[in-house]
């Protein structure tokens, strides 16, 4: 074994997205709800864009596949995933335009007709996209008065991540739920190296989230 085999070499900095440490410190600052207007940063050449339609969003993310490649939307568990049981049905629909979820639940990014569909939280951990389209869905939600997010517990679908098993000791509190589901987002947000794309459900989220990402 050679001696720089022994050499520790502390990582400070993460490579993954172009727009850096301050673009992921800024994204959960943002889903705890403490960025103010004035605080984003300049995050130079990273494409950063609010969508109010999510049919423009999908737009654009279909352009960017074609010319830069590895562009997908991805969006929170907030939709039954239906058409699992019936390939003809649509999971999500918004603004006149119905999606389905990830047809393949391994390698679904390389996957064929996944530029169609829309992955979840298990198709793209740990996987890097150059643009990612990101539905923030009705699961989280902002209270305008007290400046504060909060989760709708009915409308987060996967039961798997907030079933609660008193066998085996196991109780999601609202607050636990909520930082599972902050969690999910942040993950989702910062899957896309060349840019991210935002779109939100909830009304008073989509406010909060539109006044910190457009400079």
């Amino acid at each position: 074994m050679t001696q720089a085999a022994h050499r520790l070499y502390p990582l400070t900095t993460q490579m993954r997205v172009r727009a850096g440490t301050d673009y992921v410190d800024f994204i959960r600052r943002l889903l705890r709800g403490e960025a103010e207007v004035s605080a984003r940063p300049d995050f130079g050449e990273y494409d950063l864009r609010f969508f109010d339609d999510v049919g423009a969003m999908r737009r654009a993310i279909f352009a960017q596949d074609a010319s830069r490649g590895l562009a997908r939307l991805v969006a929170g568990y907030a939709w039954d995933w239906v058409s699992k049981r019936d390939a003809s049905a649509h999971d999500i629909v918004l603004d006149g335009v119905s999606m389905r979820w990830n047809s393949k639940d391994t390698d679904w990014i390389d996957s064929p007709g996944s530029l169609q569909e829309v992955g979840s939280i298990h198709t793209v951990q740990g996987y890097d996209l150059n643009f990612a389209g990101v539905i923030i869905g009705p699961d989280l939600r902002y209270d305008s008065n007290s400046g504060q997010l909060f989760i709708d517990r009915d409308s987060y679908r996967d039961k798997k991540g907030s079933e609660n098993n008193p066998r085996l000791g196991i109780a999601f509190t609202d607050g636990d739920l909520l930082q599972y589901i902050r969690n999910i987002y942040g993950v989702l947000l910062t899957r896309g190296v060349l840019g991210t794309y935002v779109y939100v459900c909830d009304p008073a989220l989509r406010d909060y989230v539109r006044s910190r990402l457009r400079q």
